[in-house]
């Protein structure tokens, strides 16, 4: 993913792939209307994979962007934690997929649990549906968690992380399609964004480790 500069991600390459052979046999056999289904759902699949290039932040190196497109939706004081504060990240089906390293660290430890995709207004949301959880530690030994948990989704939440990799700030990690990704950040950290604003991987600015 990382090294990917197609238009699509790697792992839309995989459902554009089998979409393309079936539209070839539904119009090799004049199945119109299937033809036609078959090239509605290769666009639309084409449009929720899209790879976009993003420009280089300027920020310090002590920043934090925002590791997927979406809206903040909450802003929460932490207590009795090793993690300050927490901030939940909305994206839908509009928003790219593609996740970006929010800074310059390696992987301290990376999980994937499998699990449901029901809405995230149901109770069994935060408990049953699938996610990835992430904590990166940078060379100062600064700590942040990135849990990425899908809402209801076409596709699994896909990362080609490995534990003690090293990875700069703004690489593709990963996709995820419409879900909810929570940062928690530690306490000598300054947040720069408010409730209700819109983030786009890589390009906006979380705060800085002070």
């Amino acid at each position: 993913m990382k090294s990917n500069l197609l238009p699509i991600s790697q792992e839309g390459l995989k459902y554009l792939s089998y979409l393309g052979i079936f539209l070839l046999v539904t119009l090799l056999f004049n199945f119109d209307f299937l033809s036609l289904i078959t090239l509605i759902l290769l666009v639309a699949t084409a449009f929720l994979f899209r790879n976009p290039e993003r420009s280089l932040p300027t920020f310090e190196v002590s920043s934090v962007v925002s590791p997927v497109d979406g809206i903040v939706k909450s802003i929460e004081e932490l207590t009795d934690s090793e993690y300050a504060y927490k901030v939940e990240i909305e994206s839908s089906y509009a928003h790219v997929s593609v996740l970006r390293a929010p800074l310059n660290a390696s992987v301290k430890e990376i999980q994937k649990y499998n699990g449901t995709r029901v809405s995230s207004s149901s109770k069994l949301y935060n408990d049953t549906n699938e996610r990835v959880e992430i904590v990166f530690v940078d060379d100062s030994k600064r700590i942040i968690k990135i849990v990425h948990r899908l809402k209801k989704s076409v596709a699994s939440i896909s990362t080609d992380l490995l534990k003690a990799q090293n990875i700069r700030q703004t690489s593709r990690y990963g996709t995820m399609i419409n879900g909810v990704t929570t940062l928690y950040l530690p306490h000598n950290f300054r947040i720069s964004v408010n409730i209700g604003n819109e983030l786009k991987a890589s390009e906006s600015l979380m705060g800085y480790f002070s």
